[in-house]
């Protein structure tokens, strides 16, 4: 069992290693950052998922909860199991869900930075993957429909009368999706009709096989939003560290947030999609840094969507600074990609690694505790400088939020982090 473990975490440690090489993330939009291309991938990664034959509307629960006497006091919620989708050819996590009548599975990235949902409806071969025309539930927008108009800057006019939208940060030349609604089955009992998504076809390529893309963003198009009459402004989410165990998004806020170390939430009026907090400082095996605080001003966004943490420049070297001594006892390397803090492992076994304990310590004081998976990548720093233009706020990814449960709540506006969740 434990060399199981050690062989699927190295080998989600190279595939990121790999998957870096050739694009940072889906907030810093799709960057090439060397010629190395990732491989092919053995790994199973297994999601299983059925659908009952009665699935209630999300209304008929909202209904309940208004006789109930318990809106807005009590929200109900709703788990799925989150995965890596290392045998899907990345390292995003992702969910399954069905959408259409008939009913269509579809294994969809998790995105707390994206708003819009969207999934394949046409591969490079032209065969079809969702297809809108054999949905008796499917519904374009029209050009003129009030959802077509909220997309904003993201709208794309008009095509055969109906709505058009752009998809963001993809390396495809044909970006563009049609905007429009169905069903939309997130469990046997739980389901949310008239759901708005992009449906997107004529791709020159798929870059992996994942079926789509899930908005949790703070928009009115993201999923959270669409469904916020019955869960409420809140929602949870553990990212496990390899694809051997699972771990969960649950819409609705927790009924025990005892567990969590919390900290303000940032908005940005100007961008409704992220939710954000602000780092004080860095904590390396037991000692702070002092970091100035000025280096944290902008705050960091939360992401799901982005691979590794990027940091302000002054902060990043303290950090690389304290790690680098905490590891003189290994030989340093060359970087790897944006990942210049590697050290030599040549035949040492994974658990003998000695790697220095890394916590973030946030606004009000919360110290949050990095999980072994979220401070070092094969054999580098998992960590990455950043040079953003004055107000632009760093990225929090998703390895440094291995085994935390995330919980955005902006009902409270406030973020928790809630240690070995998964």
């Amino acid at each position: 069992m434990k060399q199981g473990l050690m062989t699927a975490m190295s080998s989600v440690s190279q595939l990121l290693l790999l998957l870096l090489c050739s694009y940072y993330s889906a907030v810093a939009r799709a960057e090439a950052v060397c010629a190395e291309q990732p491989g092919t991938y053995s790994d199973s990664l297994v999601v299983q998922w059925t659908h009952g034959a009665a699935e209630p509307p999300l209304r008929a629960k909202y209904v309940q909860r208004k006789f109930s006497g318990t809106d807005g006091l009590q929200p109900l919620d709703l788990t799925v199991p989150t995965e890596l989708g290392l045998a899907l050819g990345t390292l995003q996590y992702v969910i399954t869900v069905g959408i259409g009548s008939p009913v269509v599975t579809q294994t969809m990235m998790v995105d707390t930075s994206g708003d819009v949902s969207w999934v394949h409806c046409r591969s490079p071969t032209g065969s079809t993957l969702f297809d809108p025309s054999k949905s008796a539930t499917y519904a374009p927008f029209s050009c003129s429909a009030a959802e077509c108009t909220q997309l904003g800057n993201n709208g794309n006019g008009c095509s055969d009368s109906t709505c058009q939208y752009v998809i963001e940060y993809t390396n495809q030349p044909n970006n563009t999706a049609t905007y429009g609604s169905d069903t939309l089955v997130l469990s046997s009992s739980d389901t949310a009709e008239n759901f708005q998504f992009g449906c997107r076809q004529d791709e020159a390529e798929v870059e992996d096989s994942m079926d789509g893309l899930m908005g949790l963003g703070g928009d009115v198009q993201s999923l959270v939003s669409q469904t916020e009459a019955t869960y409420g402004k809140a929602y949870s989410y553990c990212l496990p560290p390899t694809n051997a165990t699972s771990g969960f998004l649950t819409l609705g806020a927790p009924k025990d947030t005892s567990g969590f170390l919390s900290t303000p939430m940032i908005r940005w009026e100007q961008v409704p999609t992220f939710h954000g907090v602000l780092l004080q400082d860095i904590v390396v095996n037991g000692t702070q840094l002092n970091i100035p605080p000025s280096a944290f001003a902008a705050g960091s966004l939360v992401s799901s969507g982005a691979y590794i943490t990027r940091l302000p420049p002054a902060a990043y070297t303290a950090l690389k600074t304290a790690f680098k001594a905490s590891m003189m006892q290994y030989k340093t390397m060359p970087a790897r990609s944006i990942l210049d803090t590697c050290f030599d492992f040549t035949g040492l076994e994974l658990d003998s690694i000695t790697v220095p304990d890394v916590a973030l310590v946030f606004d009000g004081g919360a110290v949050v505790n990095l999980d072994r998976s979220g401070v070092i990548i094969g054999n580098c720093l998992a960590f990455a400088a950043i040079t953003n233009p004055s107000g632009v706020p760093s990225v929090i990814g998703n390895v440094q939020q291995r085994t935390l449960e995330v919980l955005l709540n902006v009902g409270q506006s406030v973020v928790g982090f809630r240690p070995g969740a998964c």
